[in-house]
């Protein structure tokens, strides 16, 4: 569904330039939900935007569905980190869910189905007049959300969407994204700093070095497909996958491009020491 190939950033100024992405590349599957973790600074937004077409990579290339993404794509939808500015404070949740459906020309039958439905299953379906300031911030994701689920995307980006909420609001979303997941059959892909929530979450986690950027590692969550925040946390093999993944970010902070990978995949290593504990 989504393939990243050698793709490469560098930002250009009149006295330097930067090297934020190096030769990288990586596969998705339709119907995947994998998780992208690295060092703070790496270039996990820069990378996010590039596979959303609103940045253009100095080369390689993103390709969605078997096509070049050359720009936004219609069967891509994008929750950003900062909820807040993504919502306008003048329209009420109805509409600023329906907004993207605009474009689409649906028929007004047509997105209000999708709207109610989109509320619903995040949750918000009695807040569909409230406007965003009146709203928590958990509240306010929920609204972006509800905005990406109601379009319809086939492949759905999420940049740290919950690094600003509370903890508690933070595992309420993370098993929300979780049964959206699920039910739709949408394929994500889940940017996030948090390593407990890149274990927590998704089937593979893709490990990002210090930039510029390359794939350290894409590691399989072999954790069972049935999740909860009390049972899964706290589980040996989360524990085990937890430590592996913080272990390469603390490498991956004095790696970079330059120098050869720390470590290679270790996937097999794990499920053998799974299976001899």
């Amino acid at each position: 569904m989504l393939d990243v190939r050698n793709l490469q950033k560098i930002y250009a100024g009149r006295n330097r330039s930067v090297e934020a992405l190096r030769n990288l590349s990586f596969h998705i599957g339709a119907g995947e939900l994998v998780c992208l973790v690295g060092p703070s600074g790496c270039g996990k937004t820069t990378l996010l935007k590039c596979m959303a077409g609103l940045l253009a990579p100095t080369s390689g290339e993103v390709r969605l569905d078997g096509r070049p993404v050359d720009g936004p794509p219609p069967g891509m939808a994008v929750v950003f980190q900062e909820y807040g500015r993504s919502l306008f404070a003048w329209m009420n949740v109805r509409d600023n869910v329906a907004l993207p459906l605009r474009r689409k020309k649906l028929g007004k039958a047509r997105e209000r189905e999708l709207v109610d439905h989109a509320l619903e299953v995040v949750g918000l379906a009695d807040a569909h007049q409230a406007y965003p300031w009146q709203l928590s911030g958990g509240m306010q994701q929920r609204v972006a959300i509800a905005r990406a689920v109601a379009f319809e995307p086939k492949v759905l980006l999420m940049d740290e969407p919950f690094a600003a909420v509370d903890a508690q609001t933070r595992a309420e979303l993370e098993d929300l994204i979780r049964r959206l997941w699920h039910e739709l059959g949408v394929t994500v892909l889940f940017v996030t700093h948090d390593i407990d929530e890149a274990v927590y979450l998704g089937q593979r986690t893709i490990i990002l070095s210090a930039s510029p950027t390359v794939v350290l590692e894409d590691l399989t969550i072999d954790l069972p497909d049935e999740r909860d925040q009390l049972h899964t946390r706290s589980s040996t093999r989360f524990a085990e996958l937890r430590a592996h993944v913080y272990e390469q970010i603390q490498r991956a902070k004095h790696h970079n491009g330059d120098t050869d990978p720390p470590m290679a995949d270790r996937s097999d290593e794990l499920a053998l020491q799974k299976s001899e504990s």
